[in-house]
């Protein structure tokens, strides 16, 4: 028989048992584990995108020393944004002043944030189109915009700004790269763990779980599977997945929030009966 103590440390842990796989790269998938965890969840962790900063070049150099000449800066992520100001750091004892600084989330305004400076992010969303439709990104004509990013990724902000008439320079920081796991890393983490939960927060991450999971569909399309955006939701319906989440946040919080209101919702529409059984 259940304790009163044990009863309310249940209705405290609203995720309590249930089995989550993070497949974030690090540091961000052992942050948020530790959140899923405090709300009672059971978590693996299964990095599915792998990133390293890239080696240092002469292009890359004269770009930082000439930072002064760009109007606006962009980071597409935290990451990005904590390697442009190592980089920064190293040429300049204090940042140029003049510049307009953006986020493409929250996440990576705050890292620039966290440096002093004053970043422009969308107020809902943090998809690069959210960020395009900024006010200040906007008329840019004959204006040096700085991207700094991944040596690949989407086109999207790059081709609209110049569109926009600005005059882009891409900044490629580091490289993503799919890690390897082992096929009894696999079974393991998809056949005996099974996760009822599955956090896949990029487009690339989702095609590396379609890619290493092809032998566990099953269990990958009974989960929820937690996606950044509408685009990657889309993809994610295509490829078999038929219980997505867009959350309302992409921090760790967020996160949890998120698939604890979305698990609770469907507990508590199983249990009722259905609209012909009421009648």
């Amino acid at each position: 028989m259940a304790t009163p103590q044990a009863d309310r440390n249940s209705q405290a842990l609203p995720l309590q048992g249930r089995r989550i796989l993070i497949c974030r790269p690090e540091p961000e998938a052992s942050r948020l584990a530790q959140a899923f965890r405090a709300a009672g969840a059971e978590v693996r962790q299964m990095p599915l995108m792998a990133r390293e900063p890239l080696p240092e070049a002469p292009e890359r150099r004269s770009i930082l020393q000439e930072l002064d000449n760009f109007s606006h800066i962009i980071a597409v992520s935290p990451y990005a944004a904590s390697l442009l100001l190592d980089e920064i750091d190293h040429w300049w004892p204090q940042v140029p002043m003049g510049i307009q600084w953006y986020g493409v989330g929250a996440g990576t305004a705050a890292v620039f944030a966290e440096h002093g400076l004053l970043p422009n992010k969308p107020e809902n969303g943090w998809t690069s189109e959210a960020l395009l439709a900024l006010p200040g990104l906007q008329d840019l004509e004959h204006e040096k915009v700085l991207l700094a990013r991944g040596e690949d990724g989407r086109e999207l902000i790059r081709q609209t700004l110049e569109q926009r008439g600005a005059r882009i320079t891409v900044l490629p920081l580091y490289r993503r790269f799919r890690p390897y796991y082992a096929a009894n890393e696999l079974q393991d983490n998809f056949a005996a763990f099974r996760p009822e939960v599955i956090i896949a927060l990029s487009g690339e991450t989702l095609n590396n779980l379609i890619d290493v999971g092809s032998a566990f569909q099953q269990t990958l399309h009974d989960a929820l599977l937690v996606v950044p955006a509408e685009r990657v939701s889309e993809h994610a319906h295509k490829a078999g997945f038929r219980n997505i989440l867009i959350p309302d946040g992409l921090a760790d919080q967020n996160l949890v929030t998120s698939v604890a209101s979305r698990i609770t919702k469907a507990a508590g529409d199983n249990g009722k009966p259905s609209k012909d059984a009421r009648d």
